[in-house]
């Protein structure tokens, strides 16, 4: 087994990866693409923007520079927001060499046609290329402070999940893994929906029963999405489905949720983005994941409410009250 990963992404989730990486022993690059942020962790060994007072150890090295990335290993962990996803694969592709082997912890769509981010890779490296997604209910801060958590490791390529599981797994990251790939990038991107409309109710001071019944019809969005795009019940009820929707929509360590806490509470769109200073994923998410329940013909109607309230000027008040207005139903 290599005994090298390089991550792309000097954010808080890539910089704790690199960090559990390095931690386990493993020799890591952090690719960052600001050459001024890169520098200031270099002489910090710590990223203090996102993950201040905890200091890296002498396994991690840092770069602004894709070719010593692609020089440097070929297992390649990408955590950039999806929407440079694409680009930033797109550049290293060039660079790499055929053996190359990619994995992901980014949670979205394709910001151009919806797609899932395992098509993107197949798209710019070729369908034989290795490929994994990481994902599962993790704050960064507290992988980075090596707190105990479990994740998945989604893989049509058992061998590569397996590689992939060694590096991070120690005795306080658990890395399950998983062949179905679809299933856990689904759940993964829509969580970030429901954590929005989540922190909108909890912003609006509708309590402890609005939350939970979101939480739980939000699930059904999210299998509903899932199964038609080919992913498997199971793995909802799992760490990429209901640990992470869990997660996502309880703490406010969720940019997700904060931001929709901040929309509840009355704060206009742009003004929560500035508030939290950082990629609200569940944005982008939102938007994609209704165009793809109306080209499906799904039932998501958290989903169609937040995308009305993100992107039709819906008052929060008023979109929970469509919901609470629907026609009475069975549950399933």
């Amino acid at each position: 087994m290599t005994n090298k990963i390089a991550v792309l992404g000097a954010g808080s989730w890539g910089t704790a990866l690199a960090m559990l990486a390095a931690r386990n022993g493993c020799q890591t690059l952090l690719w960052g693409h600001h050459p001024a942020h890169i520098e200031t962790l270099k002489l910090d060994r710590e990223n203090r923007r996102y993950l201040p007072n905890l200091p890296f150890n002498d396994h991690l090295t840092l770069t602004s520079d894709l070719s010593e990335v692609a020089a440097f290993s070929d297992i390649i962990l990408v955590s950039v927001p999806s929407h440079a996803f694409k680009d930033t694969l797109q550049k290293l592709k060039p660079l790499v060499s055929e053996n190359v082997k990619i994995a992901w912890a980014t949670k979205g769509f394709n910001k151009e046609n919806g797609g899932l981010l395992h098509e993107i890779v197949a798209e710019v490296f070729g369908s034989e290329t290795s490929a994994a997604l990481v994902s599962g209910p993790s704050f960064a801060k507290e992988v980075a402070a090596d707190l105990p958590t479990a994740i998945t490791i989604a893989s049509t390529q058992p061998e590569f999940a397996a590689q992939l599981a060694t590096i991070l797994h120690s005795d306080r990251f658990r890395a399950y893994t998983n062949n179905d790939l679809i299933g856990v990038e689904v759940g993964g991107a829509v969580k970030n929906v429901m954590a929005i409309a989540a922190g909108i109710a909890d912003g609006l001071g509708y309590g402890a029963n609005t939350r939970a019944a979101l939480i739980t019809r939000g699930l059904n969005e999210i299998i509903r999405l899932g199964i038609q795009l080919g992913g498997k019940q199971d793995t909802f009820m799992g760490l990429a489905g209901l640990g992470d929707l869990l997660l996502t929509c309880t703490d406010n360590q969720s940019r997700n949720r904060r931001f929709g806490l901040a929309l509840g509470q009355g704060k206009s769109p742009d003004e929560a983005r500035q508030e939290i200073g950082q990629e609200i994923e569940g944005v982008s998410a939102a938007k994609q994941t209704f165009l793809l329940a109306q080209k499906f013909g799904i039932e998501m109607p958290i989903t169609e409410q937040t995308y009305k309230v993100l992107y039709e000027g819906l008052a929060p008040r008023e979109a929970v009250q469509n919901l609470l207005a629907r026609e009475q139903k069975a549950e399933s």
